[in-house]
């Protein structure tokens, strides 16, 4: 035995503690059971955790960065962990043939997944033995709620290697609901045989679904389990040989020699390894085997080139200890394969603030690795944002180097790109975080400053990108259904008006018809652009205007009788149509840094709902005040306290604002749109009240968009002075 010691398998004094309970990603309820497989891994059925997903039990997709909360019951505590999914195999016919395995099927291969604890290893609960299942073996089972009286005893009754079938006394617990994935203890061995997957239920009336009356010729408490025989074997292939065996450092690694060297050189002393190798291991989640003796310098050489965080781990206890020792440690570990980039607290920490960032911008991080590295390979990016990491780890620095040849490595300079995109407490976060890394590589701040610069300059290229044109529509009522129109295309240059009369009221139906031709024409004009925004510029009295519901019209404002090759014009349907309202945008000035504030974070999509009938202005003004942060609102409410919380969240500078003007205490234009990323929500919005018209029943919401664009320019002189609009007519 060495003197770094992982956790070997145990029997425990009580096996219940191996048990560990698979809980809703969505709620706190137990779905499943699963059992600790190694120190930082356990295992349960795929079927168990798309239970916990919410999926269907045979959907066959990775779950990718989903957070699968689980339970480990210890002696002493219980504890709850965030786990994600590192191997897995799902559900798949036994016969070969393809799809997945049907309801009316008995058995089934695959079915498994081993989950990685995203705190670290564990260290209150050793995982358990493990050997093979065999007929005859008694066995026990235990709910997920791993409560010691919810064991049931079986009997193993047979066996081929791929299923295991095991019957149950009729005294005490059957096998049911909730045992999936848990571990299949044989009593005899002292070890773990297998995890349960499947229960052989009664048969049932066709007609009603319930059981039939109970018949000695019915089958009773039978189950099967997936034995360990083909828990082994599946998870070899699919890549999890590391599950069973510890690494063993390669003698002819390049940096072994060097490794040597420099520990026999920093370290002569037996009580100085002794201290460094202690908190190495503790970092790592290693056990010593003897505290009075210091490890040789060829076993923390061997730990150093087998544990990829654990030279990480070192440079950053010598950084506080012997600073002069990091360089050439860092040296020697940029020569093998093994180490990884980040030491173990660092990458935790690391996982923790992309788990607090929005859906939305998390997802961009494909994106923005791209715009940060454009020369490097695109890695495989694995499964999700965990999987990008690791390839983005073993990239090494980009091109620039400083004065001493050290580069900026590439996830840190990725990692910048995101923190300039993110709402500003994770962003100083992430610079915070990447500035202890940088710190502890030895690499000058000055470079990582040079590269936050470059970030900063793509994040505004990134607000400035290409947009499509915009029609900035000034209307005022004039009268019952009469309008005075006013217009400015802005292909990017800035709004120029056009020769649209002023002063000449028009009907809805005209209006559309004039705003159509405007549109129209920057369309075929530029169609690669997308189709052009329209911007309507209204007081609060015409935020509810159904503009985008105007088009086409017969002369007495009834519905046109169109010809074999005329279509009908309906603007919010052709084109995506938002609003803005001026005079509350500019009512209370003191909000404008909060609302630049906003719009410069609105890549993070950060969002609020109002859903609360009872909330009032008071209670509005409290929330954006206390979440400066969000860029986003939807109002779903019922309309005799909606428009309340409309004004005020455009008086205090919320960029993006959603309602429904529609009569229905809730929306379903709503639900249907909350999950549109922000940039893409005016065409979402445009998308849902085009099929509005072909399904109204299907789709009955009647959505408003307001949009408040902190770095555009409006032609707010023109239009706050009507004598000039005199003057012009």
């Amino acid at each position: 035995m060495g003197w770094f010691t992982k956790a070997d398998p145990s029997a425990a004094a009580d096996p219940r503690h191996c048990v560990v309970s698979v809980l809703q990603a969505s709620g706190s309820g137990s779905v499943g059971a699963g059992v600790l497989l190694t120190r930082d891994h356990l295992l349960t059925c795929a079927h168990v955790v798309n239970d916990a997903l919410g999926r269907g039990p045979f959907d066959q997709r990775h779950p990718g960065d989903d957070t699968i909360p689980v339970t480990l019951h210890g002696p002493a505590l219980t504890v709850r962990c965030a786990t994600r999914v590192a191997h897995w195999i799902p559900a798949r016919r036994r016969d070969g043939a393809p799809g997945v395995p049907a309801a009316e099927d008995h058995e089934w291969l695959g079915d498994l997944a081993v989950l990685r604890l995203d705190t670290g290893p564990s260290g209150h609960v050793p995982p358990p033995q493990w050997l093979p299942m065999t007929v005859g073996q008694s066995l026990r089972a235990w709910h997920s709620t791993g409560l010691s009286h919810t064991f049931a005893d079986v009997r193993v009754k047979s066996c081929d290697e791929a299923v295991g079938y095991v019957d149950g006394d009729l005294a005490g617990m059957a096998i049911g609901p909730s045992y999936s994935g848990g571990p299949l203890w044989s009593v005899g061995d002292n070890a773990v045989v297998g995890i349960v997957a499947g229960h052989v239920m009664p048969p049932t009336d066709p007609h009603t679904g319930r059981p039939l009356p109970f018949s000695t010729q019915h089958i009773s408490r039978r189950s099967w389990g997936i034995p360990w025989q083909r828990i082994e074997a599946e998870l070899r292939a699919a890549g999890g040989a590391g599950l069973f065996e510890a690494p063993e450092a390669d003698p002819d690694d390049p940096a072994y020699e060097l490794l040597l060297d420099l520990l026999d050189r920093h370290m002569p002393a037996s009580g100085l390894r002794i201290e460094y190798a202690r908190a190495v291991a503790e970092a790592c989640g290693y056990g010593v085997h003897d505290t009075l003796s210091a490890p040789t310098t060829e076993e923390f050489a061997a730990l150093l080139l087998t544990e990829p965080r654990s030279l990480a781990a070192l440079a950053e206890i010598l950084r506080r200890r012997e600073p002069t020792a990091v360089p050439q440690l860092l040296a020697a570990g940029r020569m093998s394969p093994v180490p990884r980039l980040l030491s173990p607290r660092e990458h935790r920490k690391l996982m923790r603030y992309l788990d607090d960032l929005p859906a939305a911008l998390r997802a961009r991080l494909p994106e923005v690795a791209r715009a940060a590295l454009p020369l490097a390979a695109a890695g495989s990016g694995g499964h999700g944002v965990r999987g990008l990491l690791d390839d983005l780890e073993s990239l090494p620095g980009d091109s620039r180097t400083d004065a001493d040849g050290l580069r900026v490595p590439g996830l840190l300079r990725v990692v910048e790109y995101l923190a300039a995109i993110a709402p500003s407490a994770l962003q100083a976060s992430l610079r915070l975080w990447t500035v202890s890394v940088v710190d502890r590589l030895g690499i000058p701040a000055t470079s990582l400053l040079e590269r936050r610069s470059d970030a900063e300059e793509w994040a505004r290229a990134q607000r400035e990108r290409t947009a499509p044109a915009r029609v900035t529509a000034r209307l005022e009522r004039a009268g019952p259904d009469r309008y005075r129109l006013r217009v400015w295309c802005d292909e990017g240059a800035g709004p120029r008006q056009t020769s649209v009369g002023a002063q000449t009221p028009r009907s809805g139906a005209e209006a559309a018809r004039e705003l159509l031709k405007v549109l129209e024409s920057l369309y075929r004009a530029a169609p690669d652009r997308g189709r052009p925004v329209l911007e309507l510029l209204v007081d609060r009295d015409g935020l509810n205007l159904p503009v985008d519901e105007w088009g086409t019209t017969g002369a007495d404002g009834g519905p046109c009788a169109f010809g074999p090759d005329e279509l009908p014009g309906v603007l919010g349907a052709e084109f995506p149509v938002v609003v803005t309202c001026p005079e509350l945008l500019h009512r209370h000035e003191r909000f404008h840094p909060d609302w630049r504030h906003r719009w410069r974070l609105l890549d993070s999509d950060a969002h609020l709902t109002f859903d609360d009938p009872a909330q009032g202005r008071s209670e509005v003004y409290g929330a954006l005040l206390a979440d400066k942060d969000a860029v986003r609102v939807a109002v779903d409410v019922p309309p005799r306290s909606r428009d309340e919380i409309v004004q005020t969240c455009l008086m205090m500078g919320v960029p993006v604002v959603m309602w429904d003007r529609g009569p229905a205490d809730r929306s379903h234009a709503l639900a249907r749109l909350s999950p549109v990323p922000v940039h893409t929500l005016p065409e979402g919005t445009r998308a849902y009240r085009a099929m509005s018209l072909g399904s109204p029943r299907q789709y009955p919401g009647r959505p408003v968009l307001a949009w408040s664009d902190a770095d555009r320019s409006m032609p707010r002189l023109q239009l706050a002075e009507p004598q000039q609009l005199a003057e012009n007519a």
